[in-house]
């Protein structure tokens, strides 16, 4: 028995594979990244009695024919790492569909397990399978779950098991025919003699196919050069005899192979149910409908981030002020005083007023999530794909603007699946508008404070509609000028209606709070401590007060009440902190800012925090904290929330979230547009056109508002 063995996890998209990835592997997963690509590269580890398995959850892929990155990046990875077994998740409602991969799966020659997922949803439309004779037709066991239940995964544990350690058959061979199999035949003697220790682990029979069918992935490898000419002598002989590409001709054999098994083993109950699914679908796909629903999803999506987070911000506020009086407490103040200041007001202050908000991204990834995993965001898509037409985009557009919502960076990359080069462009310039999940906090500092309860989650639902339609705006602009071209056509599979398991929606957050908390680790801290240098020198040696004096003097007053004195402490505190503000770098900038920014409705310190967002859009929070002389104590952020109010109205708030959402990105977007556009240009040419268009748009919003006399109170 082997130490470790090495499980491939392959399916096609919404299968369920990673439901059953989830239940098989648990929390003990990496997540990576593939070389060169953005294709997600998922690895776990589980234990099956004594037998310790590595899986590797490949990319959900319709075939092995290199025609999208992910098919490539999975192609590569079964043929550099040695695979014990290949777990084939299929979804039993769509068998003829699914199991093209599964033929292609088996031509590799390694121990194949058939995983019919979703039976639940095959019952309901009224399939019956006869497994021993699918298994006879594929060479390969065949295992029932319903991964969103965890049901038939002990029954897969154990079935693994028993194939890792005893002797597992191989895959059914695909016979094509005479005139192609002579042709298989013939270029996998050729292929003996060429193979390099990089792809002997792979029977000789599949890279003859691959010859055959011209995979540009396989043609690619340096051993098989020599064979092109024959291998395309081969190809041209089957066009010639038959009238079409040996590539199409393997494919109509392989779903004969799949019609004739599912003919013959798949029976219909005569009484089948009209789908709940489809009733649904005529409703959240509908021309007319479907866009105000999603509308209205998302809108219930912000009220639950919003009504739910509260006492978890509380929460988290309470225990990061206690963490900073504890330490405040307990460091000498004369002990390193620059250094405890570094401490206290820029590692805390930054890194803690970003983390106070994790509850809210938290739970907006989970809604996101459970829209997911219900399926509801493929029809989301789809329905977004007619109306982004109008605006020279398509449904492929949709996927990284939706990414966007959680982080632009993984967007941009993602904009790598886009074919036309024009629509890739105009994707990647207008993403910044979509509101990332940096930019929460900023919406959950300001909304509560200057807006009621039932006007929060519409007001944040407002953010996020200028921020699409300003896209989709600029879009249409780019298309009609400058990226000029055709539509092209939009392909999307609609997956079943199905409830997420709690488990996997737990996994989903948890991901994304190591993200969020990695980047408070990383860019989040290195800025703040930057910005406490900025913050605090020059250092002003003579002040307009004797604060000292004014202290004692308070502190020995006899007419003044305990909180009176406290009360007054504060106020003086926040005085001499503000004078110290004024003289430093951050001040001077803030207010060679404040001149043009005025009529944005900005003052100096809203000027001075912006420039805390180029870095990280969630250090705008701690900045403003900071430019507004609020500790670290323990009412630091109800402080924070009156010396707001006291200092802005709701228009100017308003206006706030408006330039933060529209405005410069952050330093980590521009450096992924420069690597994925390769061009300065662009890159400083959506810097700065976002900028402007940020001045512009809040400029002119704040001076309709004040003529108007909204948001003044």
């Amino acid at each position: 028995m082997k130490d470790l063995y090495r499980i491939a996890l392959a399916g096609n998209p919404n299968c369920g594979k990673t439901t059953i990835f989830n239940a098989l592997t648990g929390t003990r997963q990496h997540v990576g990244n593939y070389p060169g690509v953005t294709v997600e590269r998922k690895c776990g580890s589980c234990r099956i009695g004594n037998v310790n398995i590595e899986i590797i959850d490949l990319p959900g892929i319709y075939s092995l024919s290199s025609s999208s990155p992910e098919e490539k990046v999975a192609i590569r990875e079964l043929l550099k790492t040695p695979i014990d077994l290949v777990m084939n998740v299929v979804d039993a409602a769509n068998l003829q569909r699914n199991l093209y991969l599964s033929t292609q799966l088996a031509e590799l020659g390694v121990p194949m397990l058939l995983v019919f997922n979703m039976v639940d949803d095959a019952r309901n439309r009224g399939f019956v399978f006869d497994l021993p004779k699918f298994e006879h037709y594929f060479g390969a066991p065949i295992v029932e779950t319903v991964g969103s239940r965890e049901e038939g995964i002990d029954q897969l544990k154990a079935l693994t098991a028993k194939l890792l350690v005893g002797e597992a058959q191989k895959p059914a061979i695909i016979r094509y025919g005479e005139h192609i199999d002579q042709a298989i035949n013939s270029l996998t003697t050729a292929v003996k003699d060429k193979q390099d220790f990089a792809t002997q682990a792979i029977p000789p029979r599949y890279f003859a196919i691959k010859l055959l069918e011209n995979d540009p992935e396989i043609c690619a490898l340096p051993a098989f050069a020599p064979l092109l000419p024959v291998a395309a002598e081969l190809r041209e002989r089957l066009a010639v005899r038959h009238g079409i590409s040996s590539a199409t001709l393997m494919a109509d054999c392989r779903y004969g192979v799949i019609a004739g098994a599912c003919r013959e083993a798949i029976t219909l109950n005569n009484e089948q149910r009209r789908l709940v699914s489809d009733s649904i679908d005529k409703v959240v796909t509908n021309r007319y409908v479907g866009l105000p629903i999603f509308l209205l999803i998302m809108l219930f999506v912000f009220a639950f981030t919003f009504i739910c987070s509260e006492p978890l911000v509380e929460i988290v506020a309470f225990l990061l002020d206690r963490v900073s009086a504890l330490i405040d407490s307990a460091w000498p103040a004369a002990a390193l005083p620059y250094f405890k200041a570094l401490v206290l007001e820029g590692i805390i202050g930054g890194v803690g007023g970003v983390l106070m908000f994790i509850p809210n991204i938290l739970l907006l990834f989970l809604a996101i999530a459970f829209l997911e995993g219900t399926g509801y965001m493929a029809r989301a898509a789809f329905v977004m794909d007619g109306f982004m037409h109008k605006f020279g985009l398509h449904g492929k557009s949709f996927i990284p603007m939706l990414l966007g919502f959680g982080c632009t960076v993984p967007a941009v990359m993602a904009t790598r699946t886009i074919e036309s080069e024009r629509d890739r462009l105009t994707t990647i310039l207008i993403l910044p508008l979509m509101s990332c999940g940096a930019r929460l906090p900023i919406y959950s500092l300001l909304i509560p404070i200057f807006f009621p309860l039932r006007m929060q989650a519409v007001t944040m639902w407002i953010i996020y509609i200028i921020g699409a339609s300003l896209a989709l705006g600029i879009a249409a602009i780019l298309k009609a000028t400058i990226f000029k071209g055709e539509d092209e056509v939009f392909v999307m599979e609609l997956p079943p209606y199905r409830m997420p398991t709690m488990k996997s929606l737990l996994i989903h957050m948890g991901e994304r709070a190591m993200v969020y908390l990695h980047k408070a680790g990383t860019i989040i801290l290195g800025a703040s401590i930057v910005l406490f240098f900025i913050n605090t020198f020059p250092q002003k040696q003579v002040f307009d007060h004797d604060y000292k004096a004014l202290a004692e003097t308070i502190d020995n007053s006899t007419t003044m009440s305990q909180e009176e004195k406290s009360r007054a402490q504060d106020e003086l505190v926040s005085q001499h902190q503000a004078e110290k503000l004024n003289y430093s770098l951050a001040g001077r900038i803030g207010k060679k800012l404040a001149v043009p920014m005025r009529y944005a409705g900005f003052d100096w310190k809203a000027s001075s925090a912006l420039i805390g967002a180029f870095a990280a859009k969630e250090l705008f929070v701690s900045q403003l904290a900071i430019l507004h002389s609020v500790g670290q104590g323990e009412d630091a952020a109800q402080a924070l929330r009156q010396k707001l109010r006291d200092s802005y109205n709701p228009l100017q708030a308003f206006c706030l979230m408006l330039f933060c959402l529209i405005s410069i990105p952050c330093v980590g977007t521009v450096a992924v547009v420069y690597k994925e556009t390769q061009s300065w240009k662009i890159t400083i040419g959506q810097l700065g056109g976002l900028t402007t268009l940020a001045y512009v748009i809040t400029t002119i919003v704040y001076q309709i508002g004040r003529a108007l006399n909204i948001g003044l109170a």
